[in-house]
């Protein structure tokens, strides 16, 4: 095997601590990744990975090769494109995440646009509420609203998106709306329940310049994006959610604003990768792609 591609092999054992997950990932059998592997220890003259029954993990040498690696697939990358300008040439697999709320007919219907664009990308969409590990998954970029928790993963932000509490209008015609924080407690709400540790996410309000938190104590949980907003269309209760989710709903009148005066601060909106200096073309023109375009499509809800 060619020193640049044994070296491509592993960068992807290193990023997901398997020669299996490598395999599956470049989709090439066990023993060629083994194999590879073993050809640039003996080309180096050191061992890369310390293995085990269960791990695998790079030894002191191979993190230093790591890094040099990553920086030699990522200038690689830049010159074979350097002197591309219609984008017509970039090809290879690209992987993308993103939440069930964000899978609507606009963003399908661009993402046609981009795929049409670039016929020569595989492109595999993955569409789930749960966090998901990208190098563990082998996931090249997801779209996330909400904080970001501290990781290595390099967050490009697309804008802050307005969230909004809303109720059907057969619910408020039974139960009347919501004038105060405190007379939530007089109703049933949906709440929706966090993959990352299974407990449902609080509300968020702003009263006085003062940011307040409720959760519901009686109604719905609900684990799936589409499914927490159709529960708010059906009348279940309130629910509060990114104005990108709610607003056709909005609009045609199936789902009615409560508690304006107390919308809570915007929330960011971000396309999360793995590494800076080693993306892939296909992964950076995606980047690139929707960073602009979810924008323009959410105008009315980013800020």
């Amino acid at each position: 095997m060619e020193l640049l591609q044994s070296m491509q092999v592993f960068a992807r054992v290193a990023e997901l601590g398997s020669f299996t997950k490598a395999a599956d990932a470049i989709q090439v059998g066990r023993p060629q990744v083994t194999r590879a592997i073993q050809e640039l220890e003996a080309t180096l003259g050191v061992r890369l990975f310390q293995r085990t029954t269960r791990h695998v993990r790079l030894t002191t040498e191979g993190e230093q090769f790591y890094e040099r690696v990553l920086d030699v697939l990522g200038r690689v990358a830049e010159t074979t494109t350097m002197f591309d300008t219609t984008g017509a040439s970039l090809r290879g697999k690209l992987r993308v995440d993103i939440p069930s709320a964000f899978s609507q007919p606009a963003f399908i219907t661009s993402l046609k646009e981009f795929t049409d664009s670039h016929p020569e990308i595989e492109m595999a969409l993955g569409v789930t509420d749960r966090t998901v590990d990208l190098v563990a998954e082998g996931v090249d970029c997801v779209l996330r609203i909400g904080e970001l928790p501290d990781s290595s993963l390099v967050a490009r932000r697309i804008g802050m998106a307005t969230m909004v509490t809303c109720a059907a209008p057969g619910y408020i015609k039974e139960f009347g709306a919501p004038d105060t924080l405190e007379a939530l407690k007089a109703h049933r709400g949906i709440s929706f329940l966090s993959g990352q540790n299974q407990r449902p996410l609080p509300w968020q309000f702003s009263q006085d310049g003062i940011d307040r938190s409720y959760i519901s104590r009686h109604g719905i949980v609900v684990n799936e994006s589409n499914a927490y907003v159709q529960c708010g269309v059906a009348g279940f209760g309130i629910l509060q959610a990114p104005g990108i989710t709610l607003g056709q709903y909005l609009a045609d009148g199936s789902l009615v604003e409560v508690l304006e005066h107390f919308r809570p601060r915007p929330r960011p909106v971000s396309v999360l990768y793995p590494s800076r200096s080693h993306l892939a073309p296909q992964v950076h023109a995606f980047v690139d792609w929707v960073s602009q375009r979810f924008a323009v499509l959410h105008h009315s809800w980013l800020e």
